[in-house]
């Protein structure tokens, strides 16, 4: 099992004694900071990849909006590890086609080919602010995908579709690695995990709330759709991602001293809160039915962070316990277990040792083998 980061660029409140906007501006500029700096280190111990996400208007989490300037500036101060994309928001109105492929392929560029591809159709909350057409996202997503492979494979391409009225154009650059990087799938639901399966798409599991025995099944879903698999690009990616919170210290003792539950726990109700208030509204009925009680539970803050650990939801403690979290991972078809480590107020040293603890003790134990990963790539078609 491979093991990657994820960033979402946790900016927690409150952003300081200042007034507005100082206190956000400075808050949010030592987050970057911090989160380069320990992709830096990641990337001398043998960390895969590091993904950065692209969400928008979200205060607290995610204040990571423009994925592909975190990434290029990352690829020039890094080797080894891998750059994801984790997602591009595809349907055409976040982002026209042509300006995605040219992105991702200057990232690729700027990497010498180091760039995994994700792709994504967001949130109700984004996706109104962007005027995207909801129940038609699914097909425009699957549209904008053929349109960048078509624009990265050709040198001059051209469309009159129904989704998009394109010129013959040379869209520049192109990618280093051919025919294209590996496409991902952000994947909340069996169905969708499924679907990633079908298309020879990687698949993307944010299910972290969730037990995981859920996350098996939509593991086994995506796997089980592999065998009829239609791929929808030029690259077939048959791994299976998830992520988690991961916190790796000394002892557990030292990890309580460093605020870990504070952490889990602000992080779990700022997911309920930003749920109940900007998602809830557009989910239908019956879902909201049966979620409501567990959302309102934890935005009230009624809960025991230290439950999502004993339930393996989380992985927290000293390098062996996140050992045997992470073989648990494994055995449930996690190909790649992306540990996302900046969140709540977690000091950024705490966080710089968990990384180096984890390189050091749990990386040659769960990837004793690194080259896999080209391996990997390689059979699917795409030198990495």
């Amino acid at each position: 099992m491979k093991l990657d980061l994820l960033y979402e660029i946790d900016v927690p409140k409150p952003w300081g004694d200042e007034p507005w906007p100082e206190n956000q501006r400075k808050r949010e500029q030592r987050a970057y900071k911090e989160a380069i700096e320990q992709v830096r280190l990641a990337d001398t111990l043998g960390f895969n990849c590091a993904w950065f996400v692209e969400h928008h208007f979200r205060e607290g989490r995610s204040h990571c909006s423009c994925p592909e300037a975190v990434l290029g500036a990352l690829s020039q101060v890094t080797e080894q590890i891998r750059l994801g994309f984790g997602v591009t928001l595809t349907p055409h109105e976040f982002t026209p086609p042509m300006r995605v492929a040219e992105k991702v392929a200057t990232v690729d560029v700027l990497s010498g080919g180091r760039v995994e591809w994700g792709t994504g159709r967001s949130t109700p909350m984004e996706q109104t602010a962007f005027g995207v057409d909801i129940d038609r996202s699914k097909e425009k997503w699957e549209a904008a995908i053929r349109s960048i492979v078509g624009m990265w494979k050709t040198q001059y391409y051209e469309e009159d579709s129904e989704h998009l009225k394109f010129p013959k154009r040379n869209v520049t650059p192109k990618p280093v690695q051919g025919p294209h990087p590996p496409p991902w799938m952000a994947a909340t639901s069996p169905s969708s995990a499924a679907k990633a399966g079908q298309l020879g798409m990687g698949l993307l599991s944010f299910a972290i709330m969730q037990p995981t025995q859920i996350m098996a099944q939509r593991i086994a879903a995506y796997k089980e759709a592999q065998a009829n698999q239609t791929p929808l690009t030029d690259v077939v990616n048959n791994r299976a991602a998830a992520y988690t919170l991961v916190h790796c210290a000394d002892s557990m003792d030292e990890a309580e001293v460093n605020g870990v539950w504070d952490a889990v726990w602000w992080w779990y109700q700022h997911l309920a809160e930003f749920t109940l208030e900007w998602e809830f509204p557009h989910f239908p009925q019956e879902e909201k039915d049966k979620l409501f009680p567990l959302m309102k539970k934890h935005a009230d803050g009624d809960l025991n962070p230290k439950m999502f650990n004993d339930y393996d939801m989380i992985i927290v403690g000293d390098p062996d316990q996140c050992i045997e979290k992470m073989k648990l991972y494994e055995s449930l078809g996690v190909d790649h277990l992306l540990c996302y480590m900046q969140f709540g107020d977690l000091d950024h040293n705490a966080i710089m040792k968990s990384i180096e603890l984890i390189g050091k003790h749990v990386l040659p134990v769960i990837d004793p083998d690194r080259e896999s990963t080209v391996t990997m790539v390689e059979k699917a078609g795409t030198p990495a």
